[in-house]
């Protein structure tokens, strides 16, 4: 049997010239620029090393140094001696990790519900939940201050803790992973087989949307990490976060720049940290859904 083949008719695309085929590496050209950008990324990190390791002196130079130097042990003794550092990163990794796990925890509860459970009011109150990240932040700062002095907890790390606990994003992002990577009939099975709503939930569902979680929590902890104002505003000078005592390094009759990026380098290794332990959850929770077949 002859099979025609019509003429004029195109050709496949795997069998176009020109086109990416199925297996087919990138070009040199996807490279390079990708290493461009990955230098352009790393460089800022690179330079606040540069200049935390140097004095003053050198930094004032006409030509910028563009080599690590011998001063970053000195200087960050300057750093410990020069404001409460210790107990500003005692402070933000306390809270950073607690809202965190908080925001993980309650959000994957309330994405869960939202997701696959079925009862009165729920579309109606997924909408108010999501309605409220309109609303900006600095418009609730003074109830919430009014609230924090009728608790007596201001200066207190409850006051950054508490507040923080859930958000209208983590609810809204747990929400979508359930529906993508739960199925209906799934928890409908497990509810047939006797699992309370719990168990579903935590041997069911959470295993399925850890890599989302973990996107989350890096989010969550990045945002509280690097909160300037409200720390600002309610905690006491003595009892500051990251960010604050940063500021302080900041100020004064003349910048220490070497002073103040070497109280950043230490502010940022935590945050680098984090990211290297749930890496390869992130990348999943990123690529998820990417991909299928």
């Amino acid at each position: 049997m002859v099979t025609s083949t019509r003429v004029g008719a195109a050709p496949p695309l795997a069998a176009r010239p020109g086109r990416y085929s199925r297996g087919r590496r990138p070009g040199k050209l996807i490279y390079l620029f990708l290493a461009a950008v990955l230098v352009a990324s790393m460089f800022p990190l690179y330079w606040t090393f540069v200049v935390a390791s140097n004095d003053n002196s050198v930094i004032g130079n006409t030509t910028p140094p563009l080599t690590p130097g011998g001063h970053l042990l000195d200087n960050i003794a300057r750093v410990f001696d020069s404001s409460d550092f210790g107990v500003a990163l005692t402070n933000s990794f306390l809270v950073a990790t607690s809202v965190a796990v908080g925001n993980v925890f309650f959000a994957s509860l309330a994405g869960f519900a939202f997701a696959r459970l079925r009862f009165r009011g729920r579309n109606a109150l997924l909408v108010l939940v999501i309605s409220t990240m309109m609303v900006p932040t600095q418009l609730g700062i003074i109830p919430l201050y009014l609230l924090m002095t009728e608790l007596g907890w201001t200066g207190r790390l409850q006051a950054l803790i508490v507040p923080a606990l859930v958000s209208a994003f983590g609810v809204f992002w747990m929400r979508q992973a359930v529906e993508e990577t739960v199925p209906a009939e799934l928890v409908e099975a497990a509810r047939v087989d006797g699992c309370s709503l719990i168990r579903v939930f935590w041997h069911v569902a959470l295993p399925a949307i850890r890599p989302a979680a973990a996107v989350l929590g890096l989010f969550t902890f990045m945002t509280a990490w690097n909160d300037f104002f409200w720390p600002l505003v309610v905690l006491n000078p003595e009892n500051p976060t990251v960010q604050v005592a940063l500021s302080v390094l900041a100020s004064g009759y003349y910048t220490d720049y070497a002073l103040m990026l070497t109280g950043a380098t230490l502010g940022v290794l935590p945050v680098l940290v984090v990211f290297v332990l749930l890496a390869r959850q992130i990348v999943g929770g990123i690529m998820q859904g990417a991909v299928k077949g």
